[in-house]
C-alpha cells in the first residue's frame, strides 16, 4: 500500500509496505536506514531467558550472534533492577561482515561530519527503553520488555528522546504502532552535518540542530507558544557532562589523560543508565582520538573477572543537589573487593599534569549560584576542548612541517614523499611552540607526549593525518598537471612514454574520484580532457585500444 505520515487510523500489521515509485529514495526503507538500521523488541521468556520477539523491518538481517548480544545487552541485570522504565545505551561489534543496506551511503556524511558524529562502519549502537512492571497476567508476575533502536549513528540524545515518545505507546498498542512510526521516520530527510532538521513523529516535531554546528538554545522542553509545538534538542549527541562527572570532578584531569592515552577502563555503576552515560561521557573527553576500550558494567561480580584491568572507576547513583557531591578517591587496585567496594578510581596511574584548581573553583561557584547544569557543562566542555587543542596543535604544526613545498611538486614526476615523523625533532620544537603557549596548566608535558607516542591513539592519529596529507599531495599534483603544457611535453616523447602517461593519468583520475580527493571538479574535467587530447595525437590503432581498454 501507499506509505505516508502517521494517521489517526491504525495500519494493520503484516508484510512491509513498498515505497511509491515517486519517492525520493531509490530503495524501500532507504530514508529510514539513513537514521536507524532496525528496531528490536526483546522480551523475557521463562524457558529461554531474554529472547528476540521482533525485528523491524521484518527483512532486516541480524546474525544469530548479533541477536544474542542485543538480547543480553538490552536487559538490566538483577542487581540494577527495579520497577518502572529505564533508558540506556550500548555499542555492539557487527558480526558476519558487511551486508547490503537500503541506505545508499556514498561516504559524504562521514567526510563532512566531525569524528564524534560519524557513522560507524563496524559497530552498531543500541538505544534501549526497558520497562519492568507488575503484571498478574504474566507467569512471573512481571511485564519485562525492551524496545531497542539499532543504529550506526552516535545520536544518543535524539534516539533516547525518540524512545520516550514511541516506547510507552508501543508497549500499549504493539506492532501496528511501531510500523506506523517506522513509516514516518522513512519520510525524514537524511542527516546533514551543519543543517537544522525538523523531524515529525507521532504528532510531534523533533527539532535537531545542525550536527557539528552550535545551536543557540539550551532549553530542552516543549515550546508551548508554538503550534505544533516542536521538541527542541540542544544537541543530538552531547550529554550533560557536569551531571555525569559530578562525583569525579576533582579527577577530571586524570580521566582526560587516561582517555588521551587510550587506556582501557572499566566503569562500574549501580544502573545501566549511569554506566552507559559515564562511558559516553568518558569517550567524549579527548577527541580526535578514539579511546581504546571502555567497558560499562552493573554486576559487581564483574570486578572479579576484570580485576586485572589497570583502571576501574566505580560510581554511585548520580544525583543533582545544591552542593558538590562527595568526590570519589583514587585508590590502589589491591583494595578492590567484589561486593563491598566503595566508589573510587582504582588505579596506580600518576598524572603528568597538575589539577586545574581554577576550573574546580568556577564550577563550585556555579553550584553556589545555582547556575543551570547546561551552563556548567558548557564550561567543562570548553575547558576540556581547550586542553585537547593545546596538546594536539603542536603535533599538527609539526606534522604540517613534514609536507613537501608546493614548488617541489612538478607535473611529470611522482610527487615527493612526506618526510618521516621524528619524535626527538618534535620534542625540540616544543621549546618555542609547545602547549605552554595556549594552556596555563603546569606539569610534565614532555612526559605526556612520550607516553602518547607509545599509545594506540598516537598511531590512529598519525595514520589519519598521513592519509590526509598524501591525498593533499595527490590533489596538488593533479593541479600541477593541469597547469602544464601537455603538447610541448609530448614533442620529443616516444609512443610508449605517451601511452604510459595516459595510463597513469587515468589511474590518478579514478583514484581522485574513488577516494574523494580534495580536488575541484574543474581540475578533474581538465585532466580528462588532457587524456582525450593525448589519445587523439596517437595512431588510430593505439587510439582504438586506449578508448576501449
Amino acid at each position: 500500500g501507499r506509505r505516508g505520515v502517521l494517521s489517526t487510523q491504525t495500519p494493520r500489521a503484516g508484510p512491509r509496505p513498498r515505497r511509491a515509485a515517486a519517492a525520493a529514495s531509490p530503495l524501500p526503507w532507504g530514508r529510514f536506514a539513513a537514521w536507524i538500521d532496525c528496531v528490536c523488541v526483546v522480551t523475557f521468556d521463562l524457558e529461554l531467558g531474554q529472547a528476540m520477539e521482533l525485528v523491524y523491518p521484518h527483512d532486516f538481517r541480524l546474525t544469530e550472534k548479533e541477536k544474542t548480544s542485543i538480547c543480553y545487552l538490552s536487559f538490566p541485570d538483577s542487581y540494577s533492577g527495579g520497577l518502572g522504565d529505564t533508558q540506556f545505551s550500548f555499542r555492539l561489534r557487527q558480526a558476519g561482515g558487511s551486508r547490503d543496506s537500503p541506505f545508499q551511503d556514498d561516504g559524504r556524511y562521514n567526510r563532512e561530519a566531525p569524528l564524534t558524529l560519524q557513522r560507524e562502519a563496524a559497530h552498531y549502537f543500541g538505544y534501549v527503553y526497558f520497562r519492568q512492571v507488575k503484571d498478574s497476567s504474566m507467569r512471573r508476575g512481571y511485564f519485562q520488555k525492551s524496545l531497542v533502536l539499532v543504529s550506526r549513528l552516535p545520536y544518543v540524545n535524539l534516539f533516547q528522546c525518540l524512545l520516550q515518545l514511541i516506547a510507552p505507546e508501543y508497549f500499549d498498542k504493539l506492532e501496528p504502532c511501531l510500523e506506523a512510526v517506522c513509516n514516518e521516520i522513512d519520510q525524514w530527510p537524511p542527516p546533514v552535518p551543519g543543517q537544522t532538521l525538523n523531524l515529525p513523529v507521532m504528532g510531534v516535531v523533533i527539532q535537531v540542530p545542525g550536527q557539528g554546528a552550535a545551536f543557540p538554545g539550551i532549553c530542552s522542553h516543549l515550546l508551548t507558544n508554538l503550534l505544533p509545538a516542536p521538541l527542541v534538542l540542544p544537541s543530538v549527541h552531547e550529554l550533560d557532562l557536569f551531571r555525569c562527572f559530578q562525583p569525579v570532578l576533582i579527577h577530571i584531569q586524570m580521566l582526560w589523560e587516561l582517555m588521551l592515552l587510550g587506556e582501557p577502563m572499566v566503569v562500574m555503576a549501580p544502573s545501566p543508565t549511569v554506566s552507559s552515560e559515564m562511558v559516553l561521557a568518558l569517550t567524549s573527553l579527548s577527541p580526535p582520538s578514539r579511546p581504546n576500550i571502555i567497558v560499562g558494567v552493573t554486576n559487581p561480580f564483574f570486578i572479579k573477572t576484570l580485576q586485572h584491568w589497570p583502571h576501574i572507576l566505580r560510581v554511585g547513583e548520580l544525583r543533582m543537589s545544591g552542593d558538590l557531591p562527595k568526590q570519589v578517591k583514587v585508590k590502589k587496585l589491591a583494595k578492590l573487593k567484589t561486593l563491598d567496594t566503595k566508589p573510587g578510581i582504582y588505579t596506580s596511574y600518576k598524572t603528568f599534569l597538575h589539577k586545574d584548581k581554577t576550573l574546580i573553583k568556577r564550577l563550585l561557584k556555579g553550584i553556589q549560584r545555582k547556575r543551570p547544569s547546561e551552563v556548567q557543562s558548557a564550561l567543562l566542555r570548553r575547558h576540556l576542548l581547550e586542553l585537547t587543542q593545546s596538546f594536539i596543535i603542536p603535533l599538527e604544526h609539526y606534522m604540517a612541517s613534514l609536507m613537501p613545498l608546493q614548488r617541489a611538486i612538478t607535473p611529470w614526476k611522482n610527487p615527493p614523499q612526506i618526510r618521516p615523523f621524528c619524535q626527538e625533532d618534535f620534542m625540540k620544537s616544543l621549546e618555542h611552540a609547545g602547549p605552554q603557549l595556549t594552556c596555563v596548566l603546569k606539569g610534565d608535558w614532555l612526559g605526556l607526549y612520550r607516553r602518547f607516542f607509545k599509545s594506540p591513539n598516537f598511531d590512529g592519529w598519525f595514520r589519519q593525518r598521513h592519509r590526509e596529507m598524501t591525498q593533499k599531495l595527490e590533489a596538488l599534483h593533479l593541479e600541477a598537471i593541469c597547469g602544464a603544457d601537455i603538447v610541448a611535453w609530448m614533442k620529443d616523447k616516444s609512443e610508449v612514454e605517451i601511452v604510459d602517461l595516459v595510463l597513469k593519468l587515468r589511474e590518478k583520475l579514478v583514484r581522485a574520484r574513488c577516494q574523494h580527493l580534495p580536488v575541484k571538479e574543474e581540475t578533474l574535467q581538465r585532466v580528462s580532457l588532457y587524456i582525450d587530447t593525448i589519445i587523439g595525437s596517437l595512431p588510430e590503432d593505439l587510439q582504438a585500444v586506449l578508448h576501449h581498454p
